[in-house]
């Protein structure tokens, strides 16, 4: 193992740890001696890493450091790449620009062999067909989900029935063809899923809705069954 890798492995396992870990405990995981250990972290405090504790006590770093040269491997490159072009492809207009530039961001920061391969990265995103949705309206829905904001809907069913909603809106849905709105549906008092394209009116309200997105987002999984991770 490169000492370069060494050094982002430790940093991503005291990511990893949100109370001080014994330095012992590090060197084990890592399989270096402690002598390489100790050099290793003086390294990574020297490179502006807030990393706490010391001999017999123990290391945490603390929150809001980031490793720019060492960040991302050439698969966490691609990784990167891959889902900024499907956001860039897929998202309204502000994530897409979000993405475009969380990219830059990224290619300024890379050394240059990992830069080389950002832009010569080989994994495309495919054609998407024409959004049905109009764009204003997913970056609402994004908004009262963050604000955690009630909305009143008029939705068409499959059907063409038309009815009139008031939801608490918390997750969205991205699919290939398709984008969901997972909410909360105080007409039918339990949790529904609404396709975008079929949504006719959308009002944000002013009123928060009693929960929070995470509660609901708690409470829908353990509804659909679906585990946390």
């Amino acid at each position: 193992m490169s000492r370069t890798q060494r050094l982002l492995d430790l940093m991503q396992i005291l990511r990893r740890h949100r109370y001080p870990l014994a330095g012992h405990a590090l060197a084990e995981e890592l399989r270096v001696s402690m002598r390489t250990l100790y050099r290793d972290i003086a390294t990574l405090q020297q490179q502006g890493a807030d990393i706490a504790g010391e001999a017999g006590v123990g290391y945490i770093l603390r929150p809001g450091f980031m490793l720019p040269p060492l960040m991302f491997s050439p698969q966490e490159t691609e990784a990167l790449v891959l889902g900024m072009r499907w956001v860039e492809r897929r998202g309204d207009s502000q994530l897409a620009k979000a993405a475009t530039n969380a990219l830059a961001k990224i290619g300024a920061v890379l050394p240059n062999e990992l830069r080389e391969e950002l832009d010569a990265n080989t994994l495309l995103i495919g054609p998407v067909e024409e959004v049905k949705v109009a764009d204003e309206t997913r970056v609402l829905i994004r908004e009262v989900i963050r604000l955690e904001r009630k909305i009143s809907v008029e939705y068409q069913d499959q059907a063409g029935n038309v009815s009139e909603r008031t939801l608490w809106p918390f997750a969205m849905g991205y699919f290939e063809q398709v984008q969901v709105l997972i909410a909360w549906c105080e007409l039918r008092a339990s949790f529904r899923h609404f396709r975008l394209d079929r949504i006719r009116t959308l009002t944000q309200l002013p009123q928060r809705y009693p929960q929070g997105r995470r509660a609901l987002m708690k409470a829908w999984r353990e509804t659909e069954g679906i585990g946390s991770t």
